[in-house]
């Protein structure tokens, strides 16, 4: 069991003991006295009286010492069971603990307050431990530091990163450690900052290349403390990179082919009929027909090209006030095919680029009134306020989308003669302003909407 130890803790007990052995005598004084007075009052012998005082002053220092024992032992038990689940120990526990009297229901709560924190602390410890091999064992190097600067825990990952073991990184500074670009989510006061995360391009030595770099504050034992995540982006990033290639090369791959192989085709032919002799009577029809389809295709593959390199590129938004009603009413009144209905919604203003926005919704509302032509359906737009957003929604009564998956696919269409482009730039214009376009058929009946929302 656990004992205070020092002569303060010592004479506390003693102390204790005292007080509680005076509450004994005193307790058992009044019923010893009375007795004395009833003997020594009567009319008995100086023998009687002396040996009958005896054993009355030996029965009370009996029951003094009884009492003094039970409760004295007692209150060390608690004492040491106290002591033991302050210095961390759990496992003792008191024995006879019963609800029998006041001190053994203590006793009984006490043992059963050591076995919750016991249950607790080994899910802790358990928890701990699951949290290092987590740490050891990830890919991604992590570092914490206090709210001086200084390194406090770093896992395998951030050990490889820095070339060194743990043994000599731990308690130097992050500025010593190459990580004082990384970490500067704290200030100099060592104050908390917002969540960071960033990209960076930076030669550790470990490695170079790029680096996706999160900074995030916590707390430990009441003190702020900064963790520092490293993770490396350049394997991912070549992956993208080369899949994106793949993609553009398959993409121009196919629209080449389809330009080139009847202009190869037809080029063939015209070589073939002007090395005849003699000639046929209407070689000039077919020279023409001829000449014709191959600059049909040229030009078709010319149209392709311009609509890739409007979509790579899609400048940045420069942003002014725009009304929403008057932005929607212009892109309305452009389509003379089919007066699309305009729902009036709230008077709002949003800071966006006009002529970009401008663009999205003419596609939007040509899509709609492409489909609602050919169910001979309307088209609506209406615009609303939902939390802090803006949502414009354009909705038709056309036959609806067969396929989604392929939506936002470069170069993707269905139209003849589309290009592929339209719902892929609008995303983009969406994006850049911060919002997001989605495309899903009504819910309601036939035909789609588009929804466009935007911070306002």
């Amino acid at each position: 069991m656990g004992f205070e130890s020092g002569p303060k803790g010592k004479q506390r007990r003693l102390n204790h003991e005292q007080r509680v052995t005076l509450l004994a005598l005193v307790s058992g004084l009044p019923a010893s006295l009375v007795a004395l007075i009833l003997l020594w009052g009567g009319d008995h012998a100086p023998r009687v009286q002396w040996t009958l005082t005896v054993i009355l002053f030996c029965v009370w220092l009996g029951c003094v010492s009884a009492l003094r024992g039970r409760v004295v032992r007692q209150l060390q038990t608690l004492s040491n069971l106290l002591s033991a689940l302050r210095e961390g120990d759990y496992s003792i526990r008191a024995r006879n603990a019963s609800h029998s009297d006041a001190l053994g229901e203590v006793m009984f709560e006490i043992n059963l307050l050591g076995a919750t924190l016991r249950e607790q602390r080994l899910g802790a410890l358990e928890a701990t431990a699951l949290v290092r091999t987590v740490m050891a064992e990830i890919d991604v190097a992590i570092f914490a530091f206090d709210d001086g600067g200084h390194l406090r825990l770093i896992n395998r990952a951030g050990e490889r990163l820095l070339a060194q073991p743990a043994e000599r990184l731990i308690g130097r500074k992050a500025s010593e450690l190459g990580l004082a670009d990384s970490l500067n989510g704290m200030d100099a006061g060592g104050k908390d900052q917002a969540e960071e995360s960033r990209t960076l391009e930076k030669n550790f030595p470990g490695g170079a290349g790029r680096w996706g770099v999160r900074s995030t504050a916590f707390r430990a034992q009441g003190l702020p403390h900064r963790l520092l995540v490293v993770s490396d982006l350049t394997r991912e990033l070549r992956e993208e990179e080369l899949e994106a290639w793949r993609r553009i090369v398959r993409v121009l791959g196919h629209e080449l082919n389809n330009s080139l192989t009847p202009i190869k085709s037809i080029a063939g032919s015209l070589e073939s009929l002007l090395g005849r002799e003699p000639r046929p009577a209407d070689w000039r029809e077919d020279m023409q027909r001829g000449l014709s389809i191959i600059g049909s295709r040229s030009e078709s593959l010319s149209r392709f090209m311009q609509a890739y390199a409007r979509l790579a590129r899609l400048p940045a938004p420069r942003p002014q006030v725009v009304a929403v009603s008057d932005l929607v009413n212009r892109v309305v009144a452009l389509e003379t095919r089919l007066r699309a209905e305009v729902l009036p919604g709230p008077a709002l203003v949003i800071q966006a680029d006009a002529d970009q926005l401008e663009q999205l919704l003419i596609n939007l509302l040509r899509n709609a009134v492409d489909a609602a032509l050919q169910t001979n359906g309307a088209v609506r737009v209406v615009w609303s306020k939902t939390n802090s957003s803006l949502e414009i929604r354009i909705e038709d009564e056309g036959p609806g989308l067969p396929n989604t998956l392929n939506l936002f696919v470069p170069f993707f269409t269905t139209k003849p003669g589309g290009t592929g482009i339209g719902l892929v730039l609008s995303r983009q214009i969406a994006e850049a302003h911060g919002g997001k376009l989605t495309l899903a058929n009504r819910a309601g009946g036939a035909g789609c909407v588009a929804s466009l929302q935007l911070p306002i």
